[in-house]
């Protein structure tokens, strides 16, 4: 099998090379010169014949002779103290030519840049920034934003093509938006495959938010060293000067363009796209102007991330109504059917479905455009046999069940939500087909040819014409928007199904025999649990006895007797608990306040982070049994600590808001996230996420959390994105 990945295994990061219209010097941590560039005589006159193993210094006189006689070594204790973005870059006179000095890490070497101080740009784009900045920001649309930042920065930089390249979520690009000069093909629309930006090229964008190749055809300069010091190659990542990768280049001549500069779009961390642009003659802007462009680029990702989230609530806003307008008929209707169907709010406004089937209690109730009786009757007994996740989406349902072709043009969008596997109980939206004609800036395969050493190699294509591809099958993406709402629909109608009487629906003899079990469970553990309590019990009160203890260490046991009574009457809860079986009938009154305070007085002794906030808002008191509900808040709270300890400063906040009907409780946290694929299985037992493999637990807290939460006939769910934190919800009945 032929393997064309070189392109994503090459190291660009270390191409042992440099653009020529700047030279390099790299010195050591004692200011020794290891490395240079060996166009280095080009832009110097005078130089001793051997650099390698000198002073930095040594150099100085040719350098900087009206600087003082030690300043790079002046800058770099700067820039070691308070970051090298603040020394660069220093203008420096060298040999009556302006010169740029930029200095950044490799390792645990330092590289000195120079670079002209000159540009081929006659405008002042510093000067420049400022005008266009309010025309980039004018209008409110996501695309006008885009369109005016294209526009704009062509004013400002004059390449004769500037193109906004958006990456899909398979790693492809598509021009989305462009200016350029009028005798130029237009590209907007156009296409390219992921290869033509490899992944550890994406890696290096989203560390240096621009990059110029002054000039295609312009030989690179290699970097020279000792032996002793070149076995290892130089690390390039955060040098503007580095080379270009071959393959890049004969891309780019393939193209006819002499140059280009690029200027990274960032959207909450990650790469969203690039603002490419393209000069069919060589051209270099100087390290100040490209500095600028990167303010531009940081402007636009920043009202980017604003338009693109303003867009986004607006659909989370849209199905969060629907899915409350949901809960409330569900409760006030006679059936869920009618509550679900039969409003002027249906489940069809959850998501941007056109179609969606209901299947409960052996029904089959259909709204909008779906599949007909006898294939919604296939489609469920391929989801017994396939489908074991909750919450089931794809958009592309023809390609992964075949047997879903004849009906990919209403349902190539299947999202299932399980309600009960058991009973093959579901509810299940469709989106239709979209045709997708996709034009490619060429033929999208990468020819290969076969190397001296007969391996294969991907080589650039010559030919950028339009080549039309047509994708069948697929329907528009399910959106991180539509996942969440379905996720909280779900709470909601199992919440309902729960006040029906769902608790009868499945056999009770299983019940009845799993209750038995858990009485002996209950007994044993509370037996070989209260020996050890007593245990400490007994030996915290020998050692309280010891006048010779310190009050801070009498404080530390007294807590210790605390907890470990804390725990001896939860042992007797839990007793008697299982005593009375799972029904509750009366519901003491929690003021949750002194609860919740004397929790989090706990968990910061345990957790020990010097860093931790906790916030606690209004806390409304609800019914229910008191030991279960401290079970319930103590768990939430403490994953929310846990889980943010990696945090910078962990932020966690709890609060509760009341309304007619219910008392909700919100516990936030700024920790690690939550995958949305993994989201509706959190609470479910022995469950864990990806991300906290490494973190200890068992994956039982949420679980009995949930189990708590029903059984006071109330609900739980989850709103959370990676890397940015999880907020979860615990609704009580009034």
């Amino acid at each position: 099998m032929i393997n064309l990945t070189n392109c994503d295994i090459e190291p660009i990061h270390i191409p042992g090379q440099i653009q020529s219209h700047g030279f390099l010097l790299v010195i050591d941590q004692e200011y020794i010169i290891r490395f240079h560039s060996e166009n280095i005589n080009q832009h110097l006159d005078g130089l001793p014949e051997q650099l390698l193993g000198e002073h930095i210094n040594s150099i100085k006189p040719i350098i900087g002779s009206n600087e003082p006689s030690d300043f790079m070594i002046q800058l770099i204790a700067l820039g070691k103290s308070t970051g090298f973005e603040q020394t660069n870059p220093f203008s420096a006179d060298i040999q009556g030519r302006p010169y740029y000095l930029i200095i950044s890490h490799s390792a645990d070497y330092f590289m000195l840049e120079f670079e002209p101080a000159v540009s081929d740009i006659e405008l002042d784009v510093q000067k420049a920034i400022g005008r266009s900045i309010s025309e980039m920001l004018a209008d409110k649309s996501l695309q006008n934003l885009l369109n005016n930042s294209a526009e704009q920065i062509k004013q400002v930089i004059n390449y004769d093509r500037v193109m906004v390249y958006r990456f899909a979520e398979d790693g492809h690009g598509e021009v989305i938006s462009e200016a350029k000069e009028e005798n130029l093909e237009s590209w907007l629309g156009l296409h390219y495959p992921a290869s033509d930006i490899p992944q550890q090229a994406r890696e290096l964008y989203k560390r240096n938010l621009t990059r110029l190749i002054a000039h295609v055809h312009a030989e690179p300069s290699r970097i020279v060293s000792t032996a002793e010091y070149g076995e290892t190659p130089l690390d390039l990542t955060n040098s503007q000067l580095r080379a270009v990768s071959p393959v890049h280049i004969q891309y780019l001549k393939n193209m006819k363009v002499d140059s280009s500069f690029s200027i990274s779009l960032i959207y909450k961390g990650h790469l969203w796209g690039l603002i490419a642009c393209h000069n069919y003659t060589p051209r270099f802007i100087d390290y100040k102007s490209r500095e600028s462009a990167k303010l531009i680029g940081q402007i636009v990702s920043s009202a980017l991330e604003f338009r693109q989230d303003e867009e986004n609530q607006h659909k989370t806003d849209a199905f969060k109504a629907a899915v409350d307008k949901l809960s409330k008929y569900m409760y006030k209707s006679a059936s869920l059917e009618d509550g679900l169907l039969k409003n002027d709010t249906t489940i069809l406004n959850v998501t941007a479905a056109s179609g969606a089937v209901l299947i409960f209690e052996k029904n089959v109730m259909t709204l909008g455009a779906t599949p007909g009786p006898e294939q919604i009757e296939v489609l469920v007994e391929w989801i017994s046999k396939n489908v074991s996740d909750q919450i089931y989406y794809t958009d592309n349902f023809s390609g992964v069940n075949p047997e879903a072709i004849p009906y990919k043009d209403i349902a190539s969008g299947v999202m299932i939500c399980t309600l009960s596997a058991e009973l093959r109980e579901y509810i299940i939206w469709f989106k239709p087909e979209k045709l997708q004609k996709i034009s490619w800036a060429g033929n999208p395969e990468k020819e290969t040819k076969i190397d001296e050493n007969g391996s294969v190699q991907i080589s650039p294509r010559k030919s950028f014409e339009a080549w039309s591809q047509t994708v069948s099958g697929k329907s528009e993406s399910w959106s991180n928007e539509e996942i969440k709402s379905v996720i909280r629909l779900k709470t909601e109608v199992i919440a309902a199904i729960s006040q029906k009487a769902s608790e009868i629906r499945i056999l009770n003899e299983k019940l009845k025999q799993a209750y038995e079990e858990l009485d002996t469970f209950s007994y044993t553990i509370s037996h070989d649990l209260k020996n050890p309590l007593t245990t400490i019990m007994s030996f915290t009160q020998l050692m309280l006895r010891d006048d010779s203890l310190s009050e801070r260490s009498r404080g530390y046991l007294a807590r210790i007797e605390s907890g470990t009574e804390k725990m001896k009457a939860m042992i007797k809860e839990v007793l008697d608990y299982t005593r009375v079986g799972r029904a509750f009938t009366d519901f003491d009154e929690i003021e949750t306040g002194p609860m919740i305070h004397e929790l989090v007085k706990d968990l910061k002794v345990c957790f020990e982070s010097e860093n931790l906030e906790i916030h606690i808002g209004d806390t409304p008191p609800i019914k229910g049994d008191p030991t279960m509900i401290s079970q319930v808040f103590s768990n939430l709270l403490s994953n929310a600590i846990k889980y943010s300890l990696e945090a910078e400063s962990p932020k966690i906040s709890i609060q509760g808001i009341e309304n007619d009907e219910e008392i909700v409780y919100s516990i936030s946290d700024n920790g690690i996230g939550i995958n949305i694929k993994q989201l509706p299985n959190i609470f479910e037992l022995f469950k864990r996420m990806d991300n906290v493999q490494e973190i200890e637990g068992s994956g039982v807290g949420l679980a009995i959390v949930k189990r708590i939460v029903e059984k006071h006939q109330g609900k739980i769910w989850a709103d959370s994105e990676l890397d940015k934190g999880s907020t979860f919800y615990v609704a009580f009945k009034k």
